[in-house]
């Protein structure tokens, strides 16, 4: 293995570093135990840390001089056949004030391997890079010359402690024939709102790659009422206050474990940055659009830090390239859209059928329609965040519409609509409005006869809302004036999806609760999509 020092890890027959006891929970799972070490063990126990606990369950190990710099756990992310990210970053004291987690003022060597076994007898690369301080000591690994839909695990070693392991998988071979893909997504996880359990929950489950659709973070600096507030306790604006709430949240061990589980391909929303806002604008601030700006190159820097993204990914200042498509064989391109960086400004009811407005972007939205009209997969996704289907909330002619969403850039909706009706298998995943919906999106959503052209699938919160609820007393009317609406629920959780050549399942699984950690997770609705019929048929 050139250029690690002789011996970098424990030997090829060697276990994993030992979980500490106050980790060993009845009933964790063989998983739990092997992506996430101690850490995982918590999550599969179903509870939660705070910071604090966290910091003091990741206590040195190996008689280093450094306290653990792994306390913000591992990740891997956007899977190609022959090759994935790998991240960690460096952070013994991971809320530290400057942003720095604790780190020296210079850069540190860290090591990486990546194994077709869990106890890393067949180790298949490795090196050595550079976790510099300009990027917060954070680690993009570019782990390439893999085989195509193969399982591995990796792990780092820096100033002679040891990272959790992770476990990740490449995409399957181009055009390749793939009988089943699993994947689930989720959004918006308010530290403040709620316990990370539904993250416990995914880590448990058996999948391919989890979709991430947008406020990883949020920026506010409130405390909520369940005894995990914000750090720093005050909205987000310097680097170091995103550093700090980026890595506040990634010392949850319920959502280490989740990243430890499987690659994840993120993309952001808002609160990443500010409430609502769009391109140069602050929406909840009158600033200079170049004031703006320097908040978004901030925001952005301490996002890519915190994320496993690819070098094509690493903000230009102010500026990020994070749309980009995953394919996974012949069965399933996965387009992740971003909806903030390039849209006009919210307007509402005087400006909703503008044709000049747009919520992707010019140069994005050729790149969206060049990747469907070239695609040969069996199904097509837009993976992104807002609300694409018609959503009117009153009684009577439509008339109420949400202004953040794609209700007000309708004449690009229904372009985008129409175009991906040409595509095979299209399919919406959307998050943001923290519940639950199943949309047939129509050829005309004034006319609930109309053909159903595609499907939209709207995954609700891990936590953000709190613990929800079944439903609104409002819902009854959304369904009544939106007849394509086939579903609303409010719990927490996520949505799994089983993909096949002939069938799309998504099972909506929700929490009883987030206020507390140790709920139990529930099937709370089942739909499939036959391939080639858009729309969807509830199960039992």
């Amino acid at each position: 293995m050139p250029g690690i020092p002789d011996p970098p890890f424990p030997a090829p027959d060697s276990p994993f570093p030992a979980p500490s006891a106050t980790a060993a929970a009845p009933g964790a799972s063989r998983r739990g135990v092997l992506v996430g070490g101690a850490l995982a063990l918590g999550a599969a126990a179903l509870g939660t840390l705070t910071a604090t606990e966290a910091r003091a369950d990741t206590a040195p190990r190996g008689g280093s001089s450094m306290s653990d710099p792994f306390t913000l756990g591992v990740a891997s992310g956007d899977p190609l056949p022959d090759s994935v990210i790998l991240w960690t970053r460096l952070a013994p004291d991971p809320l530290a004030e400057d942003g720095l987690g604790g780190m020296p003022d210079k850069p540190v060597d860290v090591q990486w391997q990546l194994a077709a076994d869990e106890r890393f007898r067949d180790v298949v690369a490795s090196g050595t890079v550079r976790a510099r301080p300009d990027r917060a000591h954070s680690v993009h690994v570019e782990a390439g010359g893999l085989r195509p839909g193969a399982q591995y695990f990796y792990r780092f070693r820096a100033e002679g402690e040891i990272s959790p392991v992770g476990r990740t998988k490449t995409a399957p071979a181009p055009g390749s024939r793939l009988d089943s893909f699993a994947f689930a997504f989720a959004s918006c996880q308010s530290y403040t709102h709620g316990h990370y359990t539904a993250q416990a929950h995914l880590a448990e489950e058996d999948l391919d790659l989890v979709a991430f659709l947008g406020d990883y973070i949020y920026e506010t600096g409130e405390a909520g009422e369940i005894g995990r507030p914000h750090a720093p306790a005050r909205e987000t604006e310097s680097l170091a206050d995103y550093r700090i709430r980026h890595a506040q949240y990634k010392t949850d061990t319920d959502l280490q474990a989740a990243h430890a589980a499987f690659p994840w391909a993120v993309v952001f929303d808002d609160h990443e940055v500010e409430n609502n806002w769009a391109d140069d604008t602050s929406y909840e601030d009158d600033v200079p659009p170049e004031e703006f700006l320097r908040r978004r190159a901030r925001a952005f820097q301490a996002y890519y830090e915190h994320m496993p993204l690819r070098s094509a990914q690493r903000p230009d200042r102010s500026d990020m390239r994070l749309y980009r498509r995953l394919s996974f064989g012949g069965l399933l391109d996965v387009h992740l859209l971003d909806t903030r960086q390039y849209r006009s400004v919210q307007a509402g009811d005087d400006r909703r059928d503008d044709p000049s407005r747009t919520l992707l972007g010019a140069e994005q939205k050729r790149w969206l329609f060049d990747g469907l009209d070239a695609s040969a997969a069996r199904w097509n996704v837009l993976a992104q965040q807002v609300f694409f289907s018609q959503r009117d909330f009153a009684d009577g002619p439509p008339t109420d519409f949400s202004d953040d969403a794609w209700d007000d850039y309708r004449v690009e909706r229904d372009e985008v609509r129409d175009r991906l009706a040409e595509a095979p298998g299209p399919v919406v995943i959307t998050g943001d409005v923290h519940a639950n919906y199943v949309c047939d999106i129509k050829a005309d959503f004034g006319d609930p006869d109309s053909a159903t052209v595609a499907t939209e699938l709207v995954g609700t919160s891990f936590t953000s809302g709190r613990d929800g609820a079944e439903q609104n007393p409002g819902d009854a009317v959304q369904l009544q004036e939106n007849p394509h609406i086939k579903f609303i629920n409010r719990r927490r959780g996520y949505v799994r999806n089983t993909v096949t050549p002939t069938e799309w399942t998504a099972v909506y699984r929700t929490l009883d609760y987030v206020s507390e950690p140790g709920s139990p997770i529930h099937d709370r609705a089942r739909f499939t999509i036959e391939a080639g019929t858009p729309g969807v048929r509830p199960q039992p």
